[in-house]
């Protein structure tokens, strides 16, 4: 019986690995397709990717592709989020002046509260709401998917998704034009003007571009500061993740989420060991580059796994609720740096 056993695990493995690789394929398939789309028309990749993988919803409802499409949709972008981490490290963040870190750090925090209470103004719930402020506060498209990985699932969760990722997706291209313009207008500094774009702007591609529109000192700060919002994903959905498991089960009934995520785990795991400098930049920037990839697979997935009558059906109050929360964030850390300087 020993013997035998791996045998058997072996062929269940290859088994298996059969069933997925037609959906994981085409997800790959229609990535590609959206990046290089984005490459060449200067359109968001990931809101590409979503759009497309919409378009072939057909492919996620049955035949051959289907369990494949669902493992990336969850599996992988789980591990697209856990390798994320790699693009923290300590020693760089630790440049910024501790006011603006904090700056930056509250700003994260009062968003999600304030989203939590317009929510209810505008006829949502908690879950919806954590997941467009928590987008808009962190890292838009990244934490979506993150923060929709530990919440308690039900059959609008895809579509609740699909939206958010919309959402903040065009509102980060949007912001990426009409931020620059209104730092000129207001005649900022570089460095202050950077500030302003890294900790407002909610997808990362977005943050770049703006700030490096205006100057090479811009871009850098605008990354600099994105980039404490990006390590705050880890600690928030790691509480949050706490919280749901103490109250899911009583809400909906089920079996409790883990403890700790494995994704957030591995996210941290991979913030220490590069802010250590036991990572050789080599093997951090591949990472990175296979976190990107990962990411926009699965959220093409999530498209293939999305009904869009019934995403549009979220309504106009879920448009509301997305475009203030990312007028709060921007108002203010606008008065933060305002003050600061």
């Amino acid at each position: 019986m020993p013997k035998i056993a791996p045998a058997a695990q072996l062929r269940s493995l290859r088994q298996q690995g059969r069933e997925l690789f037609p959906g994981i394929l085409v997800s790959f398939v229609v990535a590609a397709t959206a990046q290089f789309l984005a490459d060449h028309y200067a359109t968001p990749a990931m809101l590409l990717a979503l759009l497309l993988g919409i378009a072939l919803g057909f492919l996620g409802e049955e035949g051959p592709t289907v369990s494949g499409i669902r493992f990336t949709a969850s599996q992988l972008l789980r591990l697209g989020v856990a390798l994320l981490g790699v693009r923290i490290s300590v020693s760089l963040i630790a440049v910024l002046d501790v006011e603006l870190i904090v700056l930056i750090i509250g700003a994260v925090i009062l968003t999600i509260g304030f989203g939590q209470l317009a929510a209810r103004w505008f006829g949502h719930k908690w879950r919806f709401a954590f997941l467009t402020a928590g987008s808009v506060a962190i890292c838009g498209a990244s934490a979506a998917v993150a923060i929709n990985a530990i919440l308690p699932r039900d059959e609008r969760s895809q579509e609740r998704l699909a939206f958010t990722v919309m959402g903040v997706t065009v509102l980060s291209t949007i912001a990426m034009i009409a931020y620059p313009i209104l730092m000129r207008m207001l005649d900022m500094g570089d460095f202050a003007a950077g500030v302003f774009l890294g900790g407002t702007i909610h997808d990362v591609a977005q943050v770049v571009g703006a700030g490096f529109t205006i100057s090479d000192q811009a871009g850098e700060a605008a990354t600099l500061v994105k980039l404490i919002r990006v390590a705050m994903l880890a600690p928030i959905v790691l509480i949050a993740a706490l919280i749901v498991r103490r109250f899911s089960q009583a809400e909906i009934g089920g079996e409790r989420p883990p403890l700790i995520p494995g994704f957030v785990l591995g996210f941290l795991v991979l913030a220490a060991l590069n802010s250590l400098d036991l990572v050789p930049q080599s093997v951090a920037d591949f990472l990175g580059d296979l976190s990107r990839w990962l990411l926009l697979t699965a959220i093409a997935a999530v498209g293939m796994r999305t009904n869009l009558k019934q995403v549009m059906n979220v309504g106009g109050t879920a448009i509301a609720l997305i475009f203030v929360e990312t007028l709060f964030i921007a108002g203010l850390v606008l008065v933060g740096i305002l003050y600061l300087t």
